[in-house]
């Protein structure tokens, strides 16, 4: 069964950085696509960035100029790099994959962020 395990997530300042992992097993679809959601307590999942199989990214305007998503394919890991952190970024994020139309099949357990002002 294919599983996704994040770790990364921390405590820190507004304007602070951090680099969330995701590692991935079991996961062999030639096309696919890979991305990263958060939840804030109280609040409904929003997606925050998407990686297809080509390398194509999609953000959401909320982060658009703050985090970057890559992945390795040699390490079979995915990143989101998030600098410039607010206090609004503060949620659960998860890691998901799936086809290449972006159709989450597999959800990773979430890291925790918090960013203080």
């Amino acid at each position: 069964q294919v599983q996704l395990v994040e770790s990364g997530g921390d405590s820190v300042q507004a304007g602070g950085s951090l680099r969330l992992s995701c590692a991935a097993s079991r996961f062999t679809y030639s096309r696919y696509c890979m991305g990263w959601f958060r939840q804030a307590a109280g609040a409904e999942r929003e997606e925050v960035a998407y990686i297809d199989s080509d390398g194509t990214t999609k953000y959401a305007d909320s982060v658009k100029g703050r985090f970057t998503i890559s992945k390795d394919n040699a390490k079979n890991s995915l990143y989101l790099q998030m600098n410039s952190l607010k206090p609004e970024d503060t949620a659960m994020y998860y890691c998901a994959a799936g086809d290449y139309r972006c159709r989450m099949n597999y959800w990773g357990q979430g890291t925790q962020v918090t960013v203080s002002s």
